[in-house]
């Protein structure tokens, strides 16, 4: 029964504080009686845990002698740890004696014990072996790119079917939030794909240079320049700042709206909460990668020109003039299909 009583300083009741819990020890013939009294509940049993760990470490008896008649009140703390010291002279081979223990006491002290001493239902699993293990990780990869797949392709049906229902009715497309997607995800992201593209054009025309300048072909850097950024890391760089900048942004924010029940609340209201958050953000990506691709290519065309202007002497006339001859539209278009 739960009693309630006023508390000192300390945060035990009056009545507790009175009553703190004892052991009486007694040694006669090979039996070592203790005599437990007073109250034994979570907020007291702390007062005799040392004393109790000093009997169970007591050897050289053939009986050990409870007495719990004096207890005035118990719980699971208590009876935990009188059992505790009846597993510790069960373990040395001693005979238990418990006397005056009440029905209540009794089946308390049992559970406790029963809970304690409870044996795993099954043996220890013994690990597979390293076999087993790798075709374990593997299993489980395999399931895992599964389920990605499968929640890529529903996303990507979502998307599909959103941007169906917002064109199939004309009125319901929403310019200002495409314009306005665009504007963050494109117009945002000038500064630093100019910076990251010119910064590479000026890496690749440096080293470009370095390297030819060994076998006199210095000119070629405009060729060695002008294909590889404008076929592949022209978009390549694009689609990296995009993804980090762009994408993490996009995950945050509707992550955050799903996490205030915005999306819920849009399926409340009627909206189709993928034509309503996904497909403008998709056609802002759509739109606004490309053009992001032809300005990083003269960025990174741009940082190359300064590079051979200062490694190679080749000024910048020269550099457009052998440029034209070193590309045409294929080229151009090569990189600009990609994005």
């Amino acid at each position: 029964m739960l009693t309630i009583g006023k508390r000192d300083a300390s945060g035990t009741t009056a009545g507790e504080a009175d009553h703190e819990p004892r052991v009486a020890i007694g040694e006669e013939d090979g039996v070592l009686g203790c005599a437990f009294s007073g109250i034994w509940t979570t907020r007291t049993v702390a007062l005799v845990d040392a004393d109790m760990r000093k009997i169970e470490k007591r050897s050289g008896f053939k009986t050990l002698a409870l007495d719990v008649s004096k207890i005035e009140k118990m719980d699971t703390a208590g009876a935990w740890l009188i059992d505790r010291l009846v597993s510790a002279f069960e373990k040395k081979g001693v005979e238990i004696q418990m006397q005056g223990q009440s029905e209540i006491a009794s089946i308390l002290l049992e559970a406790v014990g029963e809970a304690v001493r409870r044996e795993p239902e099954s043996g220890p699993v013994r690990p597979p072996n390293i076999v087993i293990r790798a075709l374990e990780a593997v299993g489980r990869r395999v399931y895992e790119m599964r389920d990605d797949f499968l929640a890529s392709m529903n996303i990507l049906g979502a998307t599909i079917r959103g941007a169906q229902m917002k064109l199939g009715r004309g009125h319901a497309v929403n310019p200002a939030a495409i314009f306005n997607q665009i504007d963050r995800m494109g117009v945002g992201a000038i500064p630093v794909v100019v910076l990251m593209s010119a910064i590479v054009g000026a890496i690749v025309a440096q080293q470009g240079a370095y390297q030819l300048s060994y076998f006199g072909a210095d000119i070629f850097v405009v060729d060695l320049v002008g294909v590889l950024i404008l076929r592949e890391l022209g978009v390549l760089m694009t689609a990296i700042m995009i993804a980090g900048r762009s994408g993490s942004a996009i995950t945050a924010e509707i992550g955050s709206m799903k996490m205030r029940e915005e999306v819920d609340a849009l399926k409340v209201i009627g909206l189709n909460p993928i034509g309503v958050l996904v497909f403008p953000r998709l056609v802002a990506l759509v739109i606004a990668l490309p053009c992001l691709t032809i300005i990083a290519n003269f960025a990174a065309l741009g940082g190359g020109i300064l590079a051979a202007w200062l490694y190679s002497d080749i000024p910048p006339a020269a550099f457009i003039d052998r440029l034209r001859v070193a590309i045409d539209l294929s080229t151009i278009f090569a990189g600009l299909i990609k994005a």
